[in-house]
């Protein structure tokens, strides 16, 4: 055998043995692809289904009541609420309960039935590009569909032999007219950014002190860990909270994104958010003893935290199962906090919750990568 060939087989035989002996390394490269392509298999689906609808129906009439039945008869819009007025429908847009409200005007069965024609509107929240395409089409296409039952019936009535459809569905996006998607892209660009920002540099940065002696140096100081890791993280949250202003700032200025709600509650939202991605950017470091492990255990957090947050795809688009473990997400309540605040002015009463959760995910995160990084500082 060649000189060569035998230093390359020594060297790949080495290799295979480190690796296999490093049971983290193991796990990083045989189950972590595994459970990736299986969240990517489940997640990732960009079909709008089961979209939230609430019905404003002024006429109340069998025909009214008709026109209604048909148009939830699919599995693309689902029956919420029936609301009293078209106020109490655009709040419950505004506060992302529905995303499809229906307006029933009155006189709805006496203009069907006199051939006069007659409008049905259709309110669509807009936040969601993608969304308010498909379900306004399946609204529109119900919509033609019921007409002209209901002009087939009238015909029949009246002995026409060429009947016409005489509703006509008038649909109105709410909160982005013109559909444009990097209205609705950019919020969820914001928190991927800090999210990556803040875990993965934050892990990498700790593990990469640790490698060179840098961390075991200032732990047999007289610091204590506590403050030793708060003056870790705290450059991370400047940082973080430099970013969002940035990306707030090109997210106006160069793709047209309103700025409709309280920036204090966004300040607010981030401040608990980075709480949560530094307490697992620094939990991440504790249990990598390399920056490549680290890198690999924050990239391994990132992907289905960004796939379960519905910035890629709606939550309620996958399946049950899927959608519980998105409660477990903190993107997915940031993410909703800078899309309601930005785009629909929620304010605190619409958020609260979110925020709630994303304070409580954060000091528990905080709470346990503390216990560890004492544990490894003793």
């Amino acid at each position: 055998m060649h000189p060569l060939m035998v230093q390359y087989r020594a060297v790949v035989v080495k290799e295979v043995r480190q690796t296999a002996r490093d049971k983290r390394v193991m796990a990083l490269l045989t189950l972590a692809p595994l459970m990736q392509l299986f969240l990517l298999g489940f997640a990732v689906n960009f079909d709008v289904r089961h979209v939230p609808t609430v019905v404003v129906d002024r006429d109340r009439t069998a025909e009214s009541r008709g026109y209604t039945r048909s148009l939830l008869a699919g599995d693309t819009l689902d029956l919420k609420a029936e609301l009293p007025d078209e106020r109490t429908a655009e709040a419950a847009l505004e506060r992302g309960e529905a995303s499809v409200a229906l307006i029933i005007p009155r006189d709805f069965q006496k203009d069907v039935l006199k051939g006069q024609g007659a409008q049905v509107q259709a309110l669509v929240d807009g936040s969601d590009p993608t969304r308010s395409s498909v379900a306004g089409n399946a609204v529109a296409q119900f919509a033609v569909l019921r007409a002209t039952q209901l002009a087939s019936a009238q015909a029949q009535r009246q002995g026409d032999l060429l009947p016409h459809a005489p509703v006509e569905l008038v649909p109105r996006v709410l909160y982005n007219p013109e559909l444009a998607t990097s209205v609705y892209v950019v919020p969820g660009i914001a928190a991927m950014l800090l999210l990556i920002v803040t875990t993965v540099i934050m892990a990498m940065g700790l593990s990469r002190e640790r490698e060179t002696g840098t961390l075991e140096q200032l732990q047999v100081t007289p610091l204590r860990p506590g403050i030793l890791m708060a003056g870790k993280v705290t450059p991370f949250l400047l940082i973080g909270l430099v970013d969002v202003g940035l990306a707030l700032c090109v997210g106006v200025w160069v793709f047209g994104v309103p700025l409709r709600g309280s920036l204090t509650l966004v300040t607010v939202a981030t401040l608990f958010y980075l709480l949560s991605t530094l307490g697992v950017g620094l939990l991440i470091a504790t249990v990598s003893r390399t920056q490549q492990q680290a890198f690999v255990g924050g990239f391994l957090f990132v992907l289905p935290a960004v796939l379960l947050s519905g910035v890629m795809s709606p939550v309620r688009a996958m399946p049950d199962w899927l959608a519980w473990v998105t409660y477990l997400n903190p993107v997915r309540y940031y993410v909703e906090v800078l899309r309601g605040v930005l785009l629909r002015e929620a304010g605190l009463p619409d958020l609260w919750l979110q925020l709630v959760l994303l304070a409580l995910f954060g000091v528990v995160m905080m709470a346990v990568a503390a216990r560890r990084f004492q544990k490894t500082s003793a």
